[in-house]
């Protein structure tokens, strides 16, 4: 049987890290667009992964804190993505009026 509170714990120990190393690597003034593109697109996948880890441990019954922990760390990594959106967002905006 899948050990899903370890992959879990697992999950929350990359989301600190990421959350640590996100916002000092977007603030970067030297990061490309194609680095923040893929930065973000590794996001939105790690999110996705972490709603659906939420999803197996809620249609499994785990204890609600459990399910709330997966909660927050989905929330997180869609608030990094978000992050990662935004700064692209920025480039963009920037390279037009540069040209």
């Amino acid at each position: 049987m899948t050990d899903w509170l370890k992959i879990l714990n697992e999950q929350a120990e990359t989301g600190a890290e990421m959350a640590r190393e996100v916002p000092a690597t977007l603030a970067n003034p030297d990061i490309s667009r194609d680095q923040v593109k893929k930065l973000f697109a590794a996001l939105e996948q790690q999110a996705e992964f972490v709603e659906r880890l939420r999803q197996v441990l809620e249609s499994n019954d785990f204890e609600p804190e459990v399910v709330v922990a997966a909660e927050a760390l989905e929330e997180q990594y869609a608030e990094l993505a978000a992050a990662a959106a935004e700064r692209l967002k920025e480039m963009r905006a920037t390279t037009r009026v540069a040209s």
